[in-house]
């Protein structure tokens, strides 16, 4: 009898030259380059090109795919009435599933999963995420969805849409911080059920939906909204220590510490608090500094340090999303935004090299029973 993995732990089921994730050094490669090395200088823009091209663009191949992003931008009219049509307490991460299907339904190619056809719907999702994500937000909010500025980049144009103003330099840097730091990450969740979907031969739009639909669980996309609602729970720095004790007490988990992949520092967390903390100056610092109180309680507790349970991705991306002036129930579908480059990338390498995806499961359930009819069952 072949030995059971519980969620495929440690199973290796498919190569990829997209992303490694080593988790007992922790480190983050994206096609060759380290995390530390794209985070500071890199734009979400080149990390898509890079994922979807085998390569970082040159000047005029990155400038090119820009304008090809910019051209993309905008949403067809059914589907901005799609968005204003749904209920204002609707997830935002069902009204973008649904709005991801309602680009499918108006694409003749929708069905085509020919690598030039899907390589176009790449550039198109991830060009109109952003517009989706924010009308979405404004529609709820009884605003006017914006359309799309072509001269601001991919990140300072979402915030844009957002909010309704320019964001300053900082702010545009923060949120492409995130949304390269995101971009992908190894066979997550969504992006192991995006490849299953794909590896039926079903369309590009359908895996995407389906990896929309595992994001949105909060043992996943939803985890950084649970750590927002952590440190609004602690409400107080001077309250942090009273807080941990009490949840340390009742065997609380403390969201956004320890990684199912990582046994030392999640890379991308260096990079989140440095930038948190920078927001931290010049907006309300009471969350920053909740967050890192909480992180130095953590790492003093014997229970943490010989467990390996460090601040993950979510734990700073949460305050630093507020500090954006997100709100917490939107930031799975922010985290989309950016995920959607790894997810369009892992798909172009499904299809490239299909096999479908169909592993086995160990049956625990009874044996050799016999039929009974039904007037003479008790």
């Amino acid at each position: 009898m072949s030995e059971v993995k519980s969620g495929l732990e440690g199973v290796v089921v498919a190569r990829t030259k997209l992303s490694d994730v080593i988790g007992d050094v922790g480190r983050l490669i994206y096609s060759g380059y380290d995390i530390h090395d794209l985070a500071p200088h890199a734009s979400i823009e080149e990390v898509a090109y890079m994922l979807w091209h085998g390569c970082l663009p040159t000047r005029p191949q990155l400038d090119e795919f820009v304008r090809d992003l910019l051209n993309r931008r905008g949403l067809p009219f059914q589907v901005m009435e799609l968005i204003r049509s749904t209920p204002q307490q609707a997830h935002p991460m069902a009204v973008l599933r649904t709005a991801v299907s309602g680009l499918a339904l108006g694409d003749a190619e929708a069905d085509d999963i020919s690598h030039d056809s899907n390589l176009r719907k790449a550039a198109d999702l991830t060009a109109k995420l952003p517009t989706i994500v924010a009308a979405i937000d404004r529609n709820r909010k009884g605003l006017e969805p914006l359309a799309p500025r072509n001269d601001l980049d991919h990140a300072a144009n979402f915030l844009y849409m957002l909010h309704g103003r320019e964001p300053d330099e900082l702010e545009a840097r923060a949120m492409n911080l995130y949304l390269v730091l995101l971009a992908d990450h190894g066979f997550n969740a969504s992006t192991f059920s995006a490849r299953v979907t794909a590896s039926t031969l079903a369309d590009l739009y359908s895996a995407i939906a389906s990896a929309i639909g595992t994001l949105k669980g909060p043992a996943h996309g939803g985890a950084t909204q649970a750590a927002m609602e952590q440190l609004f729970a602690v409400g107080d720095v001077e309250k942090v220590e009273g807080w941990f004790d009490d949840a340390r007490a009742q065997g609380r988990r403390l969201m956004g510490m320890g990684h199912r992949e990582y046994k030392a520092a999640d890379p991308r967390a260096r990079h989140l608090r440095q930038m948190a903390a920078e927001l931290a100056k010049q907006t309300d610092p009471k969350w920053f500094k909740i967050a890192e109180k909480l992180e130095q309680l953590a790492r003093q507790d014997p229970y943490f340090v010989e467990r390996n349970l460090y601040a993950n991705v979510d734990f700073y991306s949460a305050p630093m999303l507020y500090a954006l002036g997100i709100d917490p129930d939107l930031y799975a579908a922010v985290f989309a935004m950016s995920r959607i480059v790894g997810w369009t990338a892992h798909l172009l390498e499904q299809y490239a090299d299909n096999r479908l995806i169909r592993p086995r499961a160990e049956y625990t359930g009874p044996m050799d029973l016999h039929w009974t009819p039904l007037d003479q069952r008790e």
